[in-house]
């Protein structure tokens, strides 16, 4: 079995730039393979490898300047989930376009994963999913709102069309792992909302620590590597990916006229030219061909 460790940490890094190789060589030195961002405000990524690996390089991101504090999150995966291993230079370690916004200043109330059921059955509070329209579509908190939004940049726009909703109302968010509610809650916070609170570790903590049988969770959560989806304990779920789309695919969805291996499904049948189509049915032939030979295609995650 694979350690995945899914982390982020909000600090100021002066110099992101002069941690990346470090930080590339530690991973590809203890066997580990994800991806890691790197900007002024902090580091954010999923990595897997062996438990020894995954221990040394999260010593290796402790130490790194204002991160001693740094949690992370773990599960497991039956194959190594990435490909390879990316450490990246960002503007945002999560892009929400909002330059005011300052997780450091301060966020919404954490609520952990056991009170987290009391707290959205309230009368007075509004659930809000901060995550993209794809990954709402696989599963959710019962009586959650859904922004429908593409991307997390979309957040705000949708707020300020929508703020009016929500006079009077209690506000509680979540994302998948909880770095989005960081910046959602300092900007709502920033907006005048003054009960704002969001799920401590996200949907992932909530689905590792509340029994199944106690759940308010319906679905799968949607997450960034090869296993595509996880449910309650963790386990992997039952969802492929579409590698035209990036969007997570039922089995029985790949039964879909539409879907073609590497090239398209029910999703994004439309919304690509042939031309883009001849170029995914090439690169999907050089994934079998490198798996013909027993190796993984660097293409791919």
């Amino acid at each position: 079995m694979f350690t995945v460790a899914a982390l982020y940490h909000f600090t100021r890094f002066s110099d992101p730039a002069a941690l990346r190789s470090p930080l590339l060589d530690a991973c590809r030195t203890h066997g580990i393979s994800g991806t890691l961002l790197l900007a002024g405000e902090g580091i954010n990524g999923t990595i897997a490898g062996p438990r020894a690996g995954i221990d040394a390089v999260l010593a290796h991101i402790r130490a790194l300047p204002g991160c001693a504090d740094l949690t992370h999150k773990e599960s497991t995966a039956s194959t190594q989930p990435f490909n390879r291993m990316k450490v990246r230079l960002k503007r945002e370690i999560v892009t929400m376009g909002q330059p005011n916004v300052n997780p450091a200043e301060g966020t919404g109330t954490y609520i952990s994963p056991a009170d987290w059921n009391d707290l959205i059955r309230s009368d007075d509070v509004a659930v809000i999913d901060t995550r993209n329209d794809y990954e709402v579509a696989i599963g959710t908190f019962d009586g959650a709102i859904d922004p429908q939004t593409r991307s997390f940049g979309e957040f705000p726009a949708w707020w300020e069309a929508n703020k009016h909703r929500f006079h009077n109302k209690r506000i509680a968010m979540f994302c998948t792992g909880g770095i989005r509610c960081e910046k959602s809650t300092n900007y709502l916070r920033q907006q005048g909302v003054e009960d704002v609170y969001h799920l401590q570790g996200g949907i992932l903590k909530y689905l590792e620590e509340v029994p199944q049988d106690d759940s308010t969770w319906q679905g799968s959560c949607f997450v960034f590597d090869g296993r595509v989806s996880v449910g309650h304990g963790l386990t992997e779920g039952p969802h492929v990916l579409c590698h035209a789309c990036r969007r997570p695919l039922l089995p029985e969805d790949t039964q879909h006229p539409a879907f073609e291996e590497g090239v398209a499904c029910h999703h994004c049948v439309n919304d690509t030219t042939d031309a883009d189509k001849d170029r995914f049915r090439e690169r999907q032939r050089q994934i079998a061909l490198a798996r013909a030979r027993g190796e993984r295609h660097i293409g791919s995650l």
